[in-house]
């Protein structure tokens, strides 16, 4: 745990890592905890707003139960356990007994379509599927294309009225031996139109022990697949060791203040499923003992967020760019009372100086931005306490981390030089590699360093400007441009809620940088305000990045993670 110093540098120099030679994820988010004393791990709460509260003790007792369970069905040690489930006591359940098994856990995303899921099902040859009514109805088309799943459980039907984990507040209990006596073939009555082979997860889970020993892991042992989001082709499973935990928290406490110091409370509205929900949110507050909010809006509204917060008094959480500019413009519910919040922490896409003066204005914090991506994350980081943030950079290297701008050899260039953002290896944060795809791991190092495929510059004093993915930097009558900063200085115009900026063909110059532009209410996208936004890039930027192209659309296309898919945006057509 990072310890207050008095400056970053300071900081960097005393910090070691200590990553035992045994090591269990499970073990350390949940079970250490759990000593009878009933601390509070989760308070889930429903769209209708309906809150159960979920103790470690219970956690502890509940993944135990899994554990048996899934090993009834025949699930082994390294075998692959998907988990296609939004926040829930379920999920988190059930990763915790995963990794207590010395299984595999590969989240979904509960937006994925059926091919989607079929494709990563199958190609990380998933032995067990813990799942909802809605993802058995998407599994009814291709359960016969999926050989190698043993068992599907299914979290609705019998016992669904919040028994899950058995004994949190608010639940009623299932007794044990209750219902069928068969647990291998149990389906849930209403699930015989969708799939009728669907375990009921809480029947099943009230007939095991709640005694179970862990298996004892290396620190080195897989623990987690997590697909990239395929913004630069088909999508690949990061294979992750049970280090990555504690390889994301000098990353996580340098973005949130030190954490968990004042921390009450954390949430994020990114769903558990990628690596920015669940190791720079859910497992890390578990590893400090820290309790967290499951509450996941259907379709994100800012208000809303703004009110969950308020009203439960979340003091830590990370919010993605995407989301920090649909809450810009909103304000605290004047009911709210004393603010609670204490840290704002953001990543994904580039923030910008107009989001950061905004948090400051709005939510009381400075926003303190961090970098890293599904294969090796929480590497840069802003710790607004120990240094103000620098207009346009990401942050500083995280201790720990040893990060460098490197040519396309893997050598260092010099300071204020442009290059790859890389990685030295071996660092506990880095992945093990790409599930079943040894050439795309081959191809993601060059010599001793990991490539981000991202661009950057650092300065003298270490800060780091992210430039724009290699495909997504414009090169326009001989200038390399990158999106980010254009799209910063758009949003600064007060027409402007969110801004895409591309590079599109253009015989003289090459490309030229189109943007793509939504609009706040009460504005008109017609050819002044097209002029106006121009000239305000132009006068406030540079004269040859403002956008010659512009176009007013009603929504961007993003991934599930709130990233911008610039890729569909460069033919010019996306209307």
């Amino acid at each position: 745990m990072l310890s207050r110093a008095e400056s970053y540098t300071q900081l960097v120099s005393r910090f070691q890592w200590r990553v035992p030679a045994a090591y269990n994820i499970g073990v350390d988010a949940c079970d250490k905890w759990a000593d009878g004393s009933g601390r509070l791990a989760l308070i889930f709460e429903k769209s209708d707003g309906a809150q159960t509260r979920y103790t470690f003790d219970q956690i502890k007792a509940q993944s135990n139960r899994l554990a048996h369970s899934l090993e009834r069905h025949g699930i082994q040690r390294g075998d692959r356990v998907a988990i296609y489930l939004p926040q829930a006591p379920e999920t988190a359940v059930t990763h915790i007994a995963v990794y207590k098994m010395g299984a595999v856990a590969v989240p979904l995303f509960t937006l994925f379509g059926v091919d989607a899921i079929q494709y990563r099902l199958a190609n990380s040859g998933a032995a067990a599927l813990v799942t909802d009514r809605e993802g058995c109805r998407k599994l009814r088309e291709i359960r016969a294309s999926l050989p190698g799943l043993k068992v599907i459980y299914c979290i609705d039907g019998e016992g669904e009225d919040g028994a899950v984990p058995t004994g949190g507040v608010s639940t009623s209990a299932v007794p044990a031996g209750a219902g069928r006596t068969d647990t291998a073939h149990t389906p849930a009555a209403h699930m015989d139109a969708a799939y009728a082979d669907a375990v009921p997860f809480h029947p099943a889970l009230a007939r095991e022990s709640d005694a179970y020993e862990p298996v004892q892991t290396a620190a080195d042992d897989p623990a987690v697949i997590i697909y990239t989001s395929g913004t630069t082709g088909k999508p690949k499973g990061a294979l992750h060791a049970h280090r990555v935990l504690l390889g994301h928290l000098p990353g996580v406490e340098m973005s949130h203040e030190f954490f968990p110091e004042n921390a009450g409370l954390m949430w994020t509205p990114a769903d558990w499923a990628w690596i920015g929900g669940l190791l720079d949110v859910l497992l890390p507050a578990w590893h400090h003992g820290v309790p967290v909010l499951a509450r996941r809006f259907e379709k994100f509204d800012g208000a809303s967020a703004l009110e969950l917060m308020a009203r439960h008094g979340v003091t830590h959480t990370f919010l993605p760019p995407t989301a920090l500019k649909m809450m810009r413009g909103c304000a605290w519910p004047d009911a709210a009372g004393p603010r609670a919040l204490r840290s704002v922490a953001s990543g994904g896409e580039s923030l910008g100086a107009e989001l950061i003066d905004w948090g400051r204005r709005v939510l009381g914090v400075t926003i303190n931005e961090f970098y890293g991506q599904t294969e090796c994350n929480m590497l840069v980081s802003s710790c607004s306490s120990l240094f103000d943030p620098l207009a346009g950079a990401i942050g500083r290297a995280a201790p720990g981390h040893h990060v460098a701008i490197v040519d396309d050899r893997g050598v260092e260039v010099a300071d204020g030089q442009e290059g790859d953002i890389g990685v030295k290896r071996p660092d506990p944060v880095m992945f093990l590699g790409y599930w079943n795809n040894p050439e795309a791991t081959a191809e993601k190092f060059v010599g001793d360093y990991l490539l981000t495929g991202d661009l950057g510059v650092r300065d003298a004093q270490g800060f780091i400007r992210f430039v724009g993915r290699n495909d997504d930097v414009i090169t326009s009558a001989g200038y390399r441009i990158g999106p980010a900063p254009i799209e910063d200085c758009l949003i600064g115009h007060p027409a402007v809620r969110m801004a895409a900026v591309v590079g599109v063909p253009d015989a003289q110059r090459t490309e030229i940088v189109m943007a793509y532009v939504v609009l706040n209410e009460g504005f008109e996208g017609d050819e002044a305000l097209v002029k106006a936004l121009q000239a305000h890039v132009r006068t406030r930027l540079a004269a040859h990045e403002y956008p010659r192209a512009i176009r007013f659309v009603t929504s961007l296309p993003t991934t599930a993670t709130g990233k911008i898919i610039r890729r569909e945006l460069r033919d010019g057509n996306y209307a």
